[in-house]
């Protein structure tokens, strides 16, 4: 049971990482509701590497072309340049903040701030979609310095969970004057470093839980997390270039209103 417990929450990891709407709150909730017991988040933690390297593999051509150019291409500077601007607040707030939001009692235990995050984050979302300022970047590698530096303070935000990485490195692209699927890539792009850094940051912490009599469950979870994420960023990419994001934000609204009706009510 535990290994098909594992299974859901690696796909429901994977399919939710890069979409605008919370993987860390889907998983942090579905662990409550399936009894799924995880001791210093070692599985929560180790299978979010599975979502990692499905977007490498995706943007695979794009990470070995930059590298390549890294000595001669001006682009590629740039555009390396541009993804290490955007990475440092993430890096500044963690180390600020981190332990105030996953320590004990911090807000990933906080039902009730990830349910108001998940409302916030839709209305938020939808008010963007209807006064977001005019797109003058239609490709995520023209975004300049300057608005890179925008979209990683956006993305610093994401830290209190409920929020979702891409949901506000998206929103901050947008703000910033990116095409939505323009702000969408670029999200994927810095997923890349931040998550990255976020996993080996994570399991160092947690490097004494590790014990190989979980290495099951998590070898599960990790594989589905990666088949999850790699079915669901090309359509993801293609939904949001006709419908945009405001289906996303619905939802938010509705799964954020419904976990504060429980907690105001069910409960008790």
């Amino acid at each position: 049971m535990n290994l098909i417990t594992a299974a859901l929450l690696g796909a429901l990891q994977g399919f939710t990482e890069f979409l605008p709407v919370s993987s860390t709150a889907h998983l942090l909730i579905a662990e409550r509701l399936l009894g799924f017991h995880d001791p210093g988040s070692v599985f929560t933690i180790t299978i979010q590497f599975g979502s990692i390297l499905a977007v490498m593999w995706l943007y695979r051509a794009k990470i070995w072309s930059v590298v390549r150019g890294l000595p001669s291409d001006p682009d590629a500077r740039r555009f390396t340049l541009m993804l290490v601007i955007a990475f440092i607040p993430a890096v500044v707030a963690a180390l600020l903040l981190g332990d105030r939001i996953k320590g004990e009692g911090g807000l990933h235990s906080n039902l009730f701030v990830i349910a108001w995050a998940f409302v916030l984050g839709g209305v938020i979302m939808l008010a963007v979609e209807r006064w977001r300022p005019k797109p003058v970047v239609m490709n995520a590698d023209q975004t300049s310095v300057g608005r890179a530096l925008g979209i990683g303070v956006a993305q610093a935000v994401a830290l209190v969970p409920g929020v979702s990485r891409s949901g506000a490195t998206i929103v901050g692209g947008m703000l910033a004057g990116l095409d939505r699927a323009a702000a969408a890539e670029l999200s994927f792009f810095l997923a890349m470093p931040t998550m990255a850094a976020a996993f080996v940051k994570d399991l160092w912490d947690v490097r004494d839980q590790l014990a190989p009599d979980r290495a099951a469950e998590i070898g599960v979870g990790f594989v589905m997390a990666f088949l999850a994420a790699l079915v669901v960023v090309k359509p993801f990419l293609r939904f949001v270039g006709r419908s945009g994001f405001a289906p996303f934000a619905w939802y938010r609204i509705a799964l954020g209103a419904a976990i504060l009706a429980w907690l105001f009510w069910g409960q008790g």
